[in-house]
C-alpha cells in the first residue's frame, strides 16, 4: 500500500488523542532520521479533504514534554506532505480575563524550556529562520475564525510562554511571567513551531485554557484532574472548530512567510555540506540544495 499524502496535519495534545470523522483511515508508522514520531499517524478523509492526526504524547498519554520525539514528529509529517499544522493543547491562564474553558490564538511565544532540541539543523549545514512572528498569522485568524463560529469564548493573539516541565510552575514564577505580560502558559508549542517553520510547515495553535496556573488567590491551583476535566469539555468544541476550518484550508493558497522560510536562511556553502547531513534533510532542504 502505498503511503497516503495530506496537506493539513492535526496534532493533538491532553485529551485529544484520536479524530473522529475520517474515512479512508490508514494508520503510518513511520521511521525517520530522527527515530520513530510518538504514535502511528492516522490518515484519512475528513469531510472529503485529506487529513492526517498524530496524537502528541502518543496514545495513552506515555510521552512527557520533555520526551517527545518533535523532529520525528514534524519529519514524518513534511514527508507525508502536510503544508499546514493546527496543534490543539491544553494551557492554564495567566491573565484573569482568560478563563477555563476559553480558547486563545496565540501569536507569541516565550521560550523557557531547557532540555530540547529544537533544531533540525548542524552538522556541517547552519540555517537561520526568521522566527520573528512563530505562528502563521492565515492560519491563525481561520482558526479563530471557526472557534467563534462554533460558540466557543477565543481570544485572539497573546504570548505563550512554554515551559519544561512535567512539574507545574511556582508561584512566583507563574508571577513572574504575568509581570512579562504573557497570557497562557502550556509545555508543548515548543520546539514544535520552530521545527515547523524550518520545515516551511504553516503553524498555529489552539490553545484551551483549563486552569489559572498558581497565580490565582482565590481559584484552586492546576492539578491534573482539573486540566482534564476542562479540557474535556472542550475537546468536543474543538473538533467542532476543525471540522469547520479544515474545508476552508482546502486549496487555499499560501501566502504567508512559512511558505519560503529557508529561501534566504541557509548560508553553509552548498559544497561544504557533508552528503550524509544532505540526503537526511531533503524533504526540508531539498527545493533549495539538490
Amino acid at each position: 500500500m502505498s503511503t497516503p499524502e495530506a496537506k493539513i496535519a492535526v496534532i493533538g495534545g491532553s485529551g485529544l488523542y484520536e479524530m473522529e470523522g475520517l474515512t479512508d483511515v490508514q494508520e503510518v508508522s513511520l521511521e525517520t532520521p530522527f527515530g520513530q514520531p510518538s504514535d502511528a499517524i492516522t490518515t484519512g478523509n475528513f469531510e472529503g479533504v485529506p487529513v492526517a492526526f498524530l496524537p502528541r504524547h502518543g496514545k495513552g498519554h506515555r510521552l512527557t514534554p520533555s520526551e517527545l520525539p518533535t523532529k520525528a514528529n514534524i519529519y514524518a509529517l513534511k514527508t507525508l506532505g502536510v503544508e499546514r499544522i493546527i496543534s490543539v493543547s491544553a494551557v492554564g491562564s495567566l491573565q484573569a480575563e482568560i478563563n477555563p474553558l476559553d480558547m486563545v490564538i496565540p501569536d507569541q511565544l516565550i521560550d523557557r524550556t531547557r532540555l530540547r532540541e529544537n533544531t533540525f539543523f548542524g552538522d556541517g549545514i547552519v540555517a537561520h529562520i526568521s522566527f520573528g512572528n512563530p505562528f502563521c498569522s492565515d492560519v491563525s485568524k481561520l482558526l479563530s475564525d471557526a472557534a467563534k463560529q462554533v460558540g466557543a469564548k477565543v481570544h485572539d493573539g497573546g504570548t505563550y510562554v512554554v515551559m519544561e516541565g512535567p512539574a507545574f510552575s511556582t508561584k512566583a514564577e507563574s508571577q513572574m511571567y504575568r509581570s512579562w505580560g504573557a497570557s497562557i502558559i502550556g509545555m508543548t508549542a515548543l520546539p514544535e513551531a520552530k521545527l515547523a517553520r524550518e520545515a516551511e510547515i504553516c503553524y498555529a495553535t489552539l490553545a484551551c485554557a483549563t486552569d489559572y496556573d498558581v497565580w490565582h488567590e482565590t481559584e484552586a491551583h492546576v492539578t491534573v484532574e482539573m486540566i482534564i476535566r476542562n479540557l474535556l469539555k472542550n475537546v468536543a468544541k474543538s473538533k467542532e472548530a476543525l471540522r469547520v476550518l479544515i474545508p476552508k484550508l482546502t486549496g487555499l493558497e499560501r501566502t504567508c512567510e512559512c511558505e519560503h522560510a529557508l529561501e534566504n536562511a541557509i548560508i553553509t556553502a552548498t559544497e561544504l555540506i557533508p552528503r550524509e547531513t544532505r540526503e537526511r534533510l531533503q524533504p526540508i532542504i531539498g527545493r533549495y540544495i539538490s
